[in-house]
C-alpha cells in the first residue's frame, strides 16, 4: 500500500501540502515577525505559491536524504536521528529555538 502511494506521488507534479493552510501559516509566521513593524505585509498568490514549491521541494530533499540513512543504518524507519544527521551534513542548524 505505502509502496503504492509513493508510486503515485512520484508520477505527479501536484503540490501534497493544502494551500489554504500553508498560507495561513506564512502569514501567521509574517505577523510575529512583523510585531515590532506595521504588524505584516501583503502577500501575491504567487509569492505563497513559490515559497511554497520550495519547501516542498526543500522536504523532498530532506526526507530523500534522511531515507537514504536509515537504508544505510539497515532500517526501514525514518528516525529523528537520520534528519539530524542530514541536516548536519548540509551544515544546517541542527535546532532553532525561540519563544512563541
Amino acid at each position: 500500500m505505502a509502496l503504492r502511494e509513493i508510486r503515485k506521488y512520484q508520477k505527479s507534479t501536484d503540490l501534497l501540502i493544502r494551500k489554504a493552510p500553508f498560507a495561513r501559516l506564512v502569514r501567521e509566521i509574517d505577523q510575529e515577525i512583523g510585531q515590532g513593524k506595521d504588524g505584516g505585509h501583503y502577500w501575491k498568490a504567487s509569492a505563497i505559491a513559490a515559497l511554497q514549491e520550495a519547501a516542498e521541494a526543500y522536504l523532498v530533499q530532506m526526507f530523500e536524504g534522511a531515507n537514504q540513512c536509515a537504508i544505510h543504518a539497515k532500517r526501514v524507519t525514518i528516525q529523528t536521528k537520520d534528519i539530524q544527521l542530514v541536516r548536519a551534513l548540509r551544515n544546517e542548524p541542527l535546532a532553532v529555538v525561540r519563544k512563541l
